[in-house]
């Protein structure tokens, strides 16, 4: 999703700080070094002058001469690193620290933004759409097989809730400890309430974690989305917003069928989809929706790609937001009784 001014402000001023901090601690470390090492300022002062005189002879055309002044330079750093070595002090001491040395704490390389901004987008629109709170109680830690039962037997696959369930959580972990080296997308669908959505969240949390961009939307949020985008009018926020989409590193489209179904959504979704497998950008897919409605409503085409590049893992069992109530009812009427 396209940030607001104010959220990109928000992030820039992020940069800003890092870059003073980091500015009055370098100050700071020159204060304390040249009291500790008075001739590392003399030294630091012979650096500089040579440094003038290198840009100096360079204008004049006078090249054979810099190869003196570079064995100068050098003579000079390695007494710098001398010095702060007999002091005490690590010889990186009196250089820059940065948060992300990619693109020294200014968001940007070159025009492009750098992965650490892109991180600090997700982390921002995560953190303004509580769903970072969600990600603190639904994750691989606090999975729990105890919902999916054994005698459960799905009648379309003949495993049951227990088997099906097993084998998408290790698709789940394979999918996230081989993220960076493997273009993988997931479809999870079957009965309502079996955990499709926690189990997005497990993967969105772990790669979030990892540095990873990751986008969550409904089904009916994505489509809304794409209808301001196409139907608004036409500017440089919205194409920004689209890129975003296209190009996270995970785009989690959940309840895919909840939506209002139209040409218009049908469309978007096969170009979403499809743009996202050209540019081998991950996608998962949670929907109730059973393999034969997702080709009736969203087209052959659209099936072709989900069916060829998705790993299809299908849950059943019984809607485990109502076991937990009952067990909650369970609990609540035992403690009434003692």
């Amino acid at each position: 999703m396209a940030l607001t001014n104010s959220q990109y402000d928000q992030i820039m001023r992020i940069y800003e700080q890092r870059q003073i901090e980091d500015e009055h601690r370098l100050r700071e470390h020159y204060r304390k070094a040249y009291a500790l090492i008075p001739a590392l300022e003399q030294v630091d002062q012979s650096i500089s002058s040579l440094g003038i005189e290198k840009a100096k002879r360079l204008l004049e055309g006078d090249e054979n001469a810099l190869s003196s002044l570079r064995e100068e330079l050098g003579r000079l750093i390695e007494q710098k690193k001398r010095l702060l070595a007999e002091g005490g002090l690590p010889a990186d001491y009196l250089e820059r620290s940065y948060s992300c040395p990619d693109c020294r704490d200014t968001g940007y390389i070159g025009t492009e933004k750098c992965h650490c901004f892109k991180k600090a987008e997700t982390d921002l629109l995560y953190q303004q759409s509580n769903l970072q709170e969600i990600l603190e109680k639904e994750n691989f830690s606090t999975f729990s097989l105890d919902y999916y039962s054994a005698n459960h037997i799905d009648p379309v696959t003949g495993r049951s809730a227990k088997e099906a369930v097993q084998t998408a959580l290790k698709v789940c972990h394979d999918f996230t400890d081989h993220f960076s080296g493997q273009f993988q997308n997931i479809l999870l669908y079957g009965d309502t309430g079996v955990g499709k959505t926690f189990l997005s969240h497990c993967i969105a949390k772990e790669l979030m974690d990892a540095g990873f961009s990751v986008i969550y939307f409904t089904a009916a949020g994505l489509f809304d989305i794409f209808a301001k985008c196409v139907f608004g009018r036409h500017s440089g926020e919205e194409e920004e917003s689209l890129d975003h989409i296209y190009d996270c590193d995970l785009l989690i489209i959940d309840d895919l069928g909840t939506e209002l179904s139209n040409s218009f959504t049908v469309s978007q979704l096969f170009i979403c989809l499809n743009e996202r497998i050209l540019r081998k950008k991950s996608t998962i897919i949670s929907t109730n929706l059973a393999l034969e409605d997702i080709k009736a409503i969203y087209s052959e085409r659209t099936f072709s790609r989900i069916s060829s590049s998705y790993t299809l893992l299908r849950l059943t069992g019984d809607d485990i937001r109502i076991q937990k109530k009952l067990l909650n009812l369970g609990g609540t009427k035992d403690a009434a009784t003692h």
